[in-house]
């Protein structure tokens, strides 16, 4: 078997060795440029592009450098033309990123050191490779990744390699010499396949034909013994199992009953059944399972017939439901109908043997003790040696079997009975008059029953065995064995507390058996010795699985242990070593450090020239795999963009990225917006604080500004907010009207006019007017500018009432002349922030008045000594004057 599966993956003689030829030899991050022979990998090439590289086993992606091999990875035209064993595509296929460059599982051979030549490939095999070997010749192989290799090496040494091998000879000593082949497996199932398995790639184990399992580890249904062979043909079922015997349990048999809807009788060629004596179709449409007419159901579960007489009988019981024409129901026993007597027509009794004939007894047919008329048809009771069979008297033979019939004769009842159970044919032996019905014996059986002991049973009896030659029989085993197969003396148990193996009668069990039951039963076949019959109950190992590990063989120790077979143990290999054959440094099958390489089964570093590097998973430097060049030209040279690096990424943007940048751009058009207008607030704030200086709104003593240092010391801020827009612009427009009042009483003057009467004459005192304080602003409702009533302006004539009093307006007036504030339409506000000057309450009118004429006059007025009231009731009426 092994020999098929691996005959191409070694058939080296017809090998062509490649030509040396220039070529650039790269992994991902370096090319070297030279002349090699590795065929490992794959060839990258791209129309325009002359150069031509070869891809060792790696990834690479759209930023792999050198400038050469990312100008041909990144090209669109870039096509791959994988070597044996790499890939699953065709030659010339196009190439998409990343991209992955392995071996496929299994294993390649060059025949040349560094994977040189023409290499051969094999896949992982489909089924286990058994205890044979092939011999081959290498002088390197590659293994891809979980797969390792079993080998035989010089002297019977079985060696496991788990890693690549550049150069066979660079092995330890213990794997050098001859190789052949063991076994070839993946190392990802879990748990290890036995024996009968072999792990594949995807780490499910496949198993042996006959085998199944998880871990194949037992055989399927119909197969027994260590190899899981067939049950013996003309068995439906046999003592299976991988620990089982294969003798026959249920043989095949044909024409079952319930293969046509039968359940007592046998199936005819054309799917009909024919019922065996006493039986019939039932109501359910089943046949021959229910009691024809005259037969009763009896406790064993055979069709008995009734007493003679009786036409109908209940089930169980016998009794006797109806009698036929000329029987009455018996007085003394219900399960019997006796015979009406014979009588002539005139009443006269007949005797037996005769019966009535007009006036006069006639003779019965000399087959008939009884009878109803002169033929044997018409018999009663039938005479001595036949019995009562379908209404007619029958003889039988010798066994007692009722002619034309297979009924057995009954000497009590005088008719033809059953025979049994499930029996189709029966007899009894010297049958005479005698004999009674339950010494008939069966002589044959339904399909699916055997015979044992004039019965028919579904299986023999333990002591006996089903007899090879009819497979109807059972017959006894020999006094040795308490129970035995195919033959008297082939013994499954023995007697006298002895074991029975493979037959016979033993005192103890061989090395590979273990005993359960009085048996010898045959250990898993992973098993050398074991303690039962699973796989994980070894007690010792074969060679072909030799670690013993929880009671399981397995075939490997783990990648970084080799198998001692002094203790049968697994150990640890070097710190040095990634695995090894051996114990110490100078064992090793490969080496741990990325910077070593092997050296006659040592790891020493590996010193790679040309600025190389071991190449990861192959276990030697790129330089070692590029031969040395012609005379004239430098070893390892580096053609022109090779060097130079170049990294562009053109990876399409994941939509999670896609999702961040937008979110990042709302947060920075949002932190804008803020900024935006908290400058936008601050300059407003720094605007209205420079109006408010500029009008003197706020007068910032050095009491002022330490009450407000102590607020922003403290925490604690009780200056006002910030004014809104429409207190400024009200602001402004009381201040224009202050200016307009101004300017109309310096076309006014010093006119005022008196309250007494209504002549409204001048008033003899001077206007208050002047005595202002400068850059003071009056917005009360009292310093409204009045004149004369519209009578005296119109006749030019004195009004002869008094003036009629206008109502007080609480706001100012919006200015009709500056086009610096709103309309008319913009509702005012009152003035809230302006400061006046508040009066003294306990002052009265007069001494206010008598303050105010004290002041000193400004510079360049004019003051006039008022020397009467005018004879006014009130002489303060510019009181707006005064309380400036």
């Amino acid at each position: 078997m092994l020999s098929s599966i691996f005959a191409a993956t070694f058939a080296f003689g017809a090998s062509v060795v490649a030509q040396s030829s220039s070529s650039v030899v790269c992994v991902a991050g370096q090319c070297l440029q030279g002349y090699s022979n590795t065929t490992l990998g794959a060839t990258l090439s791209a129309s325009g592009i002359s150069t031509e590289v070869l891809l060792l086993p790696g990834q690479y992606t759209s930023t792999t450098n050198p400038e050469l091999l990312h100008e041909l990875l990144t090209s669109s035209s870039a096509k791959l033309s994988p070597s044996t064993g790499f890939g699953n595509s065709s030659a010339g296929s196009s190439v998409s990123l990343p991209l992955n460059i392995a071996l496929q599982p299994g294993l390649a051979i060059y025949p040349q050191a560094f994977y040189s030549g023409q290499g051969s490939y094999s896949s992982l095999p489909t089924s286990p490779v058994g205890n044979t070997s092939i011999p081959f010749t290498a002088s390197s192989f590659a293994l891809s990744g979980n797969v390792w290799v079993a080998v035989s090496a010089g002297s019977n040494s079985r060696v496991i390699l788990w890693n690549s091998v550049p150069d066979v000879s660079q092995l330890p000593a213990s794997a050098s010499g001859s190789l052949s082949l063991l076994n070839l497996q993946s190392s990802t199932c879990s748990p290890a396949c036995s024996g009968n398995g072999i792990c594949s790639a995807s780490g499910t184990c496949q198993c042996s034909s006959g085998f199944t399992g998880s871990s194949c580890e037992s055989c399927s249904s119909g197969f027994f013994g260590p190899e899981c062979q067939a049950c013996p043909s003309g068995c439906t079922s046999c003592d299976d199992g991988i620990s089982g015997t294969g003798r026959c349990l249920v043989p095949v048999v044909s024409n079952l009953p319930s293969s046509c809807n039968c359940i007592n009788g046998e199936c005819g060629a054309n799917g009909q059944c024919t019922c065996i004596g006493g039986w019939t179709s039932a109501s359910n449409g089943t046949q021959c399972a229910a009691c024809a007419a005259g037969f009763f159901l009896d406790t064993s579960g055979n069709c008995e017939i009734c007493q003679l007489g009786c036409q109908q009988c209940a089930d169980g019981t016998g009794d006797c439901i109806s009698c036929a024409s000329g029987f009455t129901q018996d007085g003394n026993d219900r399960t019997k109908c006796d015979a009406l007597p014979q009588t002539t027509s005139n009443g006269t009794a007949c005797p037996d043997g005769s019966y009535g004939a007009g006036s006069t007894c006639a003779i019965c047919s000399p087959l008939c003790t009884t009878c109803t008329g002169p033929n044997s048809n018409n018999c009663v009771v039938c005479g001595p040696a036949t019995y009562k069979f379908n209404g007619s008297c029958v003889t039988t033979n010798t066994g007692g079997v009722c002619s034309g019939s297979n009924l057995i004769a009954n000497n009590n009842k005088h008719e033809c009975d059953t025979c049994g159970p499930k029996c189709t044919t029966c007899q009894i032996s010297n049958f005479n008059a005698a004999s009674t019905v339950n010494q008939a014996q069966c002589t044959g059986c339904l399909p699916g029953f055997v015979l044992s002991q004039g019965e028919c049973v579904t299986s023999c009896p333990s002591g006996t065995f089903l007899s090879p030659q009819d497979n109807l029989t059972c017959t006894a085993c020999s006094s040795s064995c308490t129970s035995c197969v195919g033959s008297a003396t082939n013994c499954l148990t023995c007697a006298n507390n002895l074991l029975a193996s493979n037959g016979q009668c033993v005192n103890s069990c061989p090395s590979n058996m273990f005993s359960s039951s009085g048996a010898c039963i045959s250990c898993h076949p992973d098993c050398a010795t074991c303690s039962g019959a699973s796989f994980s109950q070894c007690t010792s190992c074969n060679k072909a699985l030799p670690v013993l590990t929880s009671g399981r063989c397995l075939a490997t120790c783990s990648q970084n242990q080799y198998f001692d077979t002094t203790s049968s143990t697994c150990q640890s290999c070097d710190s040095s070593c990634a695995s090894c054959s051996g114990a110490g440094p100078n064992s090793c099958l490969a080496c741990s450090s990325s910077s070593q390489v092997l050296r006659g089964g040592a790891c020493t570093s590996a010193n790679c020239t040309s600025g190389t590097s071991v190449v990861p998973g192959l276990g030697a430097c790129l330089s070692e795999l590029v031969v040395s060049s012609p005379s004239g030209t430098s070893s390892g040279a580096v053609p022109s963009g090779l060097s130079t690096p170049t990294i562009i990424t053109t990876q399409r943007l994941q939509w999670w990225e896609i999702l961040l940048m937008a979110l990042g751009c709302a947060f920075i058009f949002v932190t804008f917006l803020y900024c935006w207008r908290r400058r936008a607030r601050k300059q407003r704030a720094k605007d209205t604080a420079a109006f408010a200086s500029a009008k003197a709104l706020h007068k910032q003593s050095w009491r002022w500004r330490l009450a407000r240092f102590g607020e922003k010391l403290f925490g604690h801020n009780r200056s006002p907010r910030p004014e809104s827009e429409s207190v400024a612009l009200w602001k402004l427009r009381t201040a224009e009207e202050a200016r307009h009042h101004k300017e109309m009483e310096k076309l006014i003057g010093a006119q005022e006019y008196s309250c007494t009467g209504s002549s409204r004459s001048p008033s003899p005192l001077p206007s208050l007017h002047p005595y202002k304080r400068r850059g003071s602003h009056d917005y009360s409702d009292a310093h409204r500018l009045s004149a004369g009533s519209m009578y005296s302006q119109v006749t030019g004539m004195v009004r002869s009432g008094p003036e009629p009093r206008q109502p007080v307006k609480s706001n100012p007036l919006t200015s009709r002349f500056s086009t610096t504030t709103f309309g008319s339409s913009v509702p005012k506000k009152p003035n809230v922030l302006k400061r006046q000057p508040t009066p003294s309450k306990s002052l009265s009118a007069a001494e206010q008045y008598a303050a105010s004429v004290r002041q000193s006059p400004e510079p360049g007025s004019d003051w006039i000594t008022p020397s009467n009231t005018g004879g006014s009731h009130n002489p303060f009426r510019n009181k707006q004057a005064m309380l400036s």
